[in-house]
């Protein structure tokens, strides 16, 4: 293991309100990815950190895609990483995909700590302006809370004092199956995993709720109580543009189809798993004779 130096920072780690025009775009993946290297680290581990890998979009914006977890060990006044464990996964992931550079790392647990400062500084030497990315697994308040920092350091005059982390706008990119399963990450406790008619129920209570907000934003608009806002109406209607043209019976006749689809599908399922159940049982009867 090597240490990126021997001990903490002097200067304590300030957190304000985010003032910078820099932002994130996280995928989901990054964020199961994080989950499930936490779920897997050692018992004696108290957090998990590693590196992001992503791009730099032409508007300034992070785009995260990728991450590899990197070993660690830190005590009350040092942090060490295993640099050589990190050279050697980051070119690895080079070789499958180039286009993926570091843009920052990632550490489990609710905002800044005292000893994410030294890793900061680490990984500035590896990519200019990189950004800490915090997921807190430990649900500190209620929910898996993901929140993106930059980093800056806070002198007066050659005096260096302190490691300032500005908070920066998050992006979090998923499909419905994603928000289906990133609802689940943030429940504290689940009764059971939801079956594809539930992920649906789900979806179409949003849309349900969606459609209402947009009909209120609609109406207030008509009748004065909100001003128009130009740019919300062009995505109203680009919306209700894609929307194909069905009529009433063939948009019940395509929905009604896909419902039986997927029950087809939860039968057919169901019948595999009885007979795989049945075979065992032929197979271990068949042993004991």
């Amino acid at each position: 293991m090597a240490a990126p130096e021997s001990s903490r920072a002097e200067g304590p780690v300030l957190l304000f309100p985010s003032s910078s025009s820099a932002s994130a775009r996280v995928e989901a993946v990054v964020v199961f990815n994080i989950c499930d290297s936490y779920v897997r680290r050692p018992d004696q581990a108290e957090r998990v950190i590693g590196t992001l890998l992503g791009s730099v979009l032409p508007d300034g914006t992070v785009h995260v895609r990728n991450t590899y977890v990197v070993p660690h060990s830190e005590s009350a006044d040092q942090v060490a990483l295993d640099i050589e464990y990190h050279h050697n996964m980051y070119a690895s992931h080079q070789k499958v995909n180039p286009k993926e550079v570091i843009v920052g790392w990632f550490s489990t647990g609710f905002g800044v700590s005292g000893g994410s400062t030294l890793i900061h500084e680490f990984y500035s030497r590896e990519v200019q302006n990189p950004i800490h990315l915090t997921v807190d697994t430990g649900f500190t308040r209620g929910d898996a809370s993901i929140k993106a920092y930059i980093s800056s350091n806070l002198s007066l005059g050659d005096r260096h004092l302190a490691a300032l982390f500005q908070e920066i706008p998050l992006d979090l990119r998923m499909l419905e199956a994603g928000k289906v399963g990133f609802d689940i990450l943030k429940s504290t406790i689940v009764e059971k995993l939801p079956n594809d008619l539930d992920g649906m129920e789900s979806s179409m209570e949003k849309l349900y709720t969606l459609v209402d907000e947009i009909y209120k934003y609609v109406d207030d608009v008509v009748e004065g109580r909100v001003a128009p806002d130009n740019k919300i109406g062009r995505f109203i209607g680009d919306s209700v543009a894609s929307v194909p043209k069905f009529s009433p019976a063939a948009f019940d006749k395509l929905f009604n189809d896909k419902i039986q689809d997927n029950l087809a599908l939860v039968y057919l399922s169901s019948i595999t798993r009885t007979q795989i159940s049945i075979a065992e049982k032929l197979n271990t009867a068949a042993q004991m004779l």
